[in-house]
C-alpha cells in the first residue's frame, strides 16, 4: 500500500483521523508483560494485531524499544517485567573504544526478532499499514558511549562521537532494511536525544546521519516517520524539514501550533498530546479537552495528524485511550 498517500489522506481538514505511538497498553489485554513483547516476536505482532483491530488508528506501529540496537553492538540491557528495557553502563569509552566497536549482524541480540515481529503482523494486519521502530544515530551512539558523555564528547572529542556515529548509522541502515525486506510499510525513527542539542550541534551529529537513513531506505511505499520529542526541536525545525523525511512527529515539549506555523507545506507533521498526562493520569473528559484544545490550533492544517506526544505508557487507562479517538472522530463532526 502507499503509506504517505494514507497518511496525507487522513490529515485532510474535517476528516482527520489519528496515529498514536501505541502498543504497549495491550498489556493490559493480552495478560502479557511489557518483558514478553520485547522477548516474542509473536507477542509483538498479536499486540499490534489486537491494537489495529480494537481502535480506529491509522496503522499498527511497532514497539518503542530503544535498547535493541545498543544490545546488538553488545550493550548490557536491564529487562524488567512492566518497563522497557533500558541500556545499562557504557559500552564505548573514548577513541580506541570507538575505534574497536564493530557493527553486528542482525543475527546479534534481538533485531532478527522484531523483523520477525513485523513479518507476523503482516500476517495479522492485512487492512492497515505496519510500521516498525528503530532508534536514531545520535540517539544510538548516545546510548553507546553514555547520554550525558556523549554531549560532552562533541566537544572534547567530536572525532570520537563521529567515529561511532558512522557505525551507529551503518547498523540502522540494515536494520530498517531488514524490516523493508520482511515487507513492513515503513518505520519511525525516534532520534529523541537529538531534542537536546541545540541547532548547530544537531546539524552536525544527528541531521546528517538521518539524512543518510533517509536517503538509504525512505521510498513512497516505505516512508520513515522521523520523531524527536525533545523541546529544542522547535529551534531546529528548518534543519529538521530540509531532511525530507516522509513525516515529522513531535514531543508534547513543544508548542504544536508553532510548529504548524512554521512547517511548510509539505511536511506532514504529528503529535502531540502529552502521553504521560491526559492517557495515564487524565479523565475521559481531560482528554476531550485536550483534544479538542489541541486540534482547535492545528486542525485547519492539512499537513496535521493528530497524535500523542510519545510512546504510550503500559499502564495508560484504555478508558483514556477510547477517549482520545472518540474525540477526534468528535470534533470532525463539530
Amino acid at each position: 500500500m502507499n503509506t504517505v498517500k494514507l497518511l496525507w489522506d487522513a490529515a485532510r481538514v474535517g476528516k482527520k483521523r489519528a496515529l498514536p505511538i501505541l502498543s504497549f497498553p495491550a498489556t493490559q489485554k493480552l495478560g502479557v508483560t511489557v518483558r514478553d513483547m520485547t522477548q516474542d516476536a509473536q507477542t509483538q505482532a498479536r499486540v499490534m494485531a489486537l491494537i489495529a483491530a480494537q481502535t480506529p488508528t491509522i496503522a499498527a506501529v511497532g514497539l518503542m524499544d530503544l535498547s535493541v540496537e545498543a544490545e546488538a553492538f553488545g550493550a548490557n540491557i536491564r529487562f524488567i517485567e512492566k518497563e522497557v528495557p533500558a541500556v545499562i553502563g557504557r559500552l564505548v569509552d573514548g577513541a580506541q573504544a570507538a575505534e574497536a566497536l564493530y557493527v553486528p549482524p542482525l543475527d546479534k541480540g534481538r533485531a532478527a526478532l522484531f523483523a520477525d515481529a513485523m513479518k507476523l503482523a503482516k500476517q495479522y494486519v492485512p487492512d492497515k499499514p505496519v510500521l516498525a521502530g528503530a532508534i536514531g544515530p545520535y540517539s544510538l551512539a548516545g546510548r553507546l558511549m553514555d547520554v550525558t558523555e556523549i554531549f560532552f564528547a562533541c566537544f572534547d572529542e567530536p572525532e570520537t562521537v563521529h567515529r561511532v556515529l558512522e557505525k551507529a548509522t551503518e547498523y540502522i541502515i540494515a536494520y530498517c532494511k531488514s524490516f523493508k525486506a520482511v515487507g513492513t510499510d515503513g518505520v519511525v525513527l525516534a532520534e529523541p536525544l537529538a531534542g537536546l542539542l541545540n541547532p548547530d550541534m544537531a546539524e552536525e551529529f544527528s541531521n546528517p546521519y538521518v539524512v543518510r537513513i533517509l536517503d538509504a531506505v525512505q521510498t513512497e511505499e516505505f516512508p520513515v516517520i522521523y520523531h524527536n520529542c525533545g523541546g529544542a526541536a522547535a529551534k531546529m525545525l528548518p534543519e529538521l524539514f530540509s531532511m525530507k523525511a516522509a513525516a515529522y512527529h513531535f514531543g508534547n515539549a513543544v508548542d504544536m501550533q508553532e510548529i504548524m506555523k512554521n512547517a511548510p507545506p509539505d511536511a506532514l507533521c504529528m503529535g502531540n498530546i502529552d502521553p504521560a498526562g491526559p492517557f495515564v493520569s487524565g479523565t475521559p473528559e481531560e482528554m476531550r479537552a485536550a483534544v479538542f484544545n489541541l486540534m482547535d490550533k492545528c486542525a485547519k492544517y492539512p499537513n496535521f495528524l493528530v497524535s500523542s506526544g510519545c510512546d504510550i505508557p503500559a499502564h495508560a487507562s484504555w478508558e483514556n485511550i477510547r477517549a482520545f479517538f472518540d474525540a477526534v472522530a468528535d470534533y470532525n463532526e463539530k
